[in-house]
């Protein structure tokens, strides 16, 4: 029989002997953020339409902004969060 070299490993091993490691991690920081932000907008009840008026960008922009798939600047993010009564703290560890 056979062993399952990954069984007793923890995923981020698994991830890092696959080489996407790196991809996977920014994959879901930009979930995590964009869901935090369309939390925040439907608790404060903002449109996307509004938030890309009180943006000053357009919709589409804003469709970025809360899409886990696009890559957005840190400073729209911040803007963003800003607007819906939230702050943007990145950390490095």
């Amino acid at each position: 029989m056979k062993k399952n070299k990954y069984i007793g490993s923890s995923l981020d091993d698994l991830l890092k002997e696959e080489g996407i490691f790196e991809e996977v991690e920014a994959g879901a920081i930009k979930k995590v953020i964009a869901w935090e932000l369309s939390r925040a907008m439907e608790k404060k009840h903002i449109s996307k339409t509004t938030m890309a008026t009180r943006l000053k960008t357009s919709r589409t922009q804003v469709n970025r902004i809360l899409s886990a798939t696009s890559d957005v600047t840190l400073s729209s993010l911040q803007r963003a969060a800003a607007l819906v009564g939230r702050r943007l703290k990145i950390e490095l560890v």
